[in-house]
């Protein structure tokens, strides 16, 4: 049998959840996705908006599996090798339970996602796809994206008032810190959003699925490490005008007027490219 048929003849999620008496975890961020269906339209849905057909030869890293709905999607698309990275206990028992299913294919890793470096491991292709803990998305949304060029693609679902930061257009209030990484250095599209009632326990927000694909825009560490800096600064105070929120970088006006940029802006009109070029001036 290939890997989509071997997942075909696994237990329900539901089934799963029910055996293994699992019970979703406050304190690590938990809420299940249990419907295939879901799970399979955003593997299915990242795929298509990659161009691919599916993830053969590809190295695919899944932050979280839970139960293991993502996990079967992910695997019944055929990829190289599915690393997942879990801490709870119970839900690496039934990772292992996949595993006796197909082999070397799936690789399990307990532990904290935050303390691992997904960019040196395996050979490229590689892609990221989870269903992000809340409590921890845009830390580790920040670390992934600082070495963004290691990946062919990040599919993350996210609670949607983060998504809209991350999409947020300049001169919205939903615009950001997170917004301007996200949009220098990635194609960032949005696949769909999530009813809390898809969800066990059911969260109260809504979540939205979005597809990450890197620029190569060629920033350097320095440069992020700038923009964050700047970004932090501007938007630690966003009403007033920049020349106040920007005080602390040295000769900040005549930066700001080489570049053709009026000090009384506020942090949400300027766009992307402006703090990247505030950034390469400092």
């Amino acid at each position: 049998m290939n890997l989509s048929e071997i997942m075909d003849t696994l237990p329900s999620l539901k089934a799963t959840v029910d055996a293994y008496g699992l019970m979703a975890k406050k304190s690590l961020g938990q809420n299940f996705l249990l419907d295939r269906n879901i799970t399979d339209k955003i593997i299915k849905m990242s795929l298509d908006a990659q161009g691919k057909k599916d993830f053969s030869d590809d190295y695919v890293f899944e932050v979280g599996p839970g139960p293991g709905g993502l996990t079967r999607s992910v695997l019944s698309q055929n990829p190289k090798k599915l690393t997942v990275i879990e801490m709870d206990e119970r839900c690496i028992k039934i990772m292992e339970d996949i595993k006796s299913k197909v082999g070397d294919r799936l690789e399990i890793i307990s532990g904290d996602a935050m303390k691992q470096n997904f960019a040196l491991m395996d050979a490229k292709p590689r892609h990221i796809v989870s269903n992000l803990p809340y409590n921890i998305s845009v830390h580790l949304l920040f670390g992934w994206l600082k070495s963004i060029e290691a990946f062919n693609s990040m599919t993350l679902m996210f609670q949607k008032e983060v998504a809209d930061r991350i999409l947020a257009k300049t001169s919205t209030k939903d615009y950001g810190r997170i917004s301007i990484l996200s949009q220098l250095l990635c194609k960032v599209d949005k696949l769909f959003d999530i009813n809390p009632n898809c969800f066990v326990p059911a969260p109260k927000i809504w979540s939205t699925v979005l597809v990450f694909r890197p620029l190569h825009s060629g920033l350097t560490e320095k440069q992020i490490s700038n923009i964050e800096k700047i970004t932090a600064a501007a938007f630690g105070q966003r009403r007033k005008m920049i020349r106040h929120s920007l005080k602390s970088i040295a000769n900040i006006d005549e930066i700001l007027s080489c570049l053709n940029i009026g000090n009384n802006l506020r942090a949400e009109e300027l766009n992307p490219l402006q703090f990247l070029q505030i950034a390469d001036k400092i």
